[in-house]
């Protein structure tokens, strides 16, 4: 049965934060605020969860999930991240972007682009999922929770857990957090490339 709980956004409860690690340890897929959107996510090797929000966002197989990570040492872990780009990443993190970097061999495959070998990478400035992270120990594989069909993503938790408490294990409400999803910077190649503007300030990347 699907678990909801309000949860404070500037001091989160440790005892619920807790409860959602021990969610995410028994496989399960929750929802939980960020600083742009709510997003589904789940453990890396949690494929079943994995396909679980697939599912849930009718998302076909070329569509590629971020890696929700506390800092840049996690990233370093996953991502290959060169002098230029970790000046860049350390200006940029905290915050509403998503970062397009070569992986390295710590990715599982089906994270990959199948031709690029890239994975997408953020640090959230939000103290939930900061606090999520921590504890956990370890990044999540994440995506915007927009629903099929819908302009924008879900903003509210209650109505959120009305809507998808059938599909996930857990809905994480830390009040409203916004509309607009991530802008998405690709550092795979020797340019700086903006895929997507959005909620992060990308002006003095032009």
């Amino acid at each position: 049965m699907s678990q909801y709980f309000e949860i404070h956004p500037d001091n989160p409860q440790q005892r619920l934060i807790a409860r959602a690690v021990d969610v995410l340890r028994e496989g399960g897929v929750v929802v939980y605020p960020t600083d742009s959107c709510y997003a589904l996510g789940c453990l890396l090797d949690n494929k079943r969860g994995v396909e679980r929000i697939y599912r849930l966002r009718q998302l076909d197989k070329g569509h590629h999930m971020s890696m929700m990570c506390a800092d840049l040492s996690a990233i370093a872990v996953y991502a290959k991240v060169d002098n230029r780009n970790y000046r860049l990443l350390k200006s940029l993190t905290p915050g509403p972007y998503t970062f397009i970097l070569k992986s390295t061999n710590e990715v599982p495959r089906r994270f990959l682009h199948p031709k690029r070998k890239t994975i997408g990478v953020r640090v959230p400035e939000n103290n939930i999922a900061q606090s999520l992270l921590a504890e956990l120990g370890e990044p999540m594989m994440s995506t915007t929770l927009l629903m099929p069909g819908d302009e924008f993503p879900l903003n509210e938790g209650y109505e959120i857990s009305r809507i998808v408490k059938a599909e996930v294990d857990l809905v994480m409400d830390g009040g409203a957090c916004g509309l607009e999803e991530t802008s998405v910077i690709s550092l795979e190649g020797d340019d700086v490339e903006i895929l997507r503007e959005g909620k992060g300030d990308t002006s003095l990347l032009h």
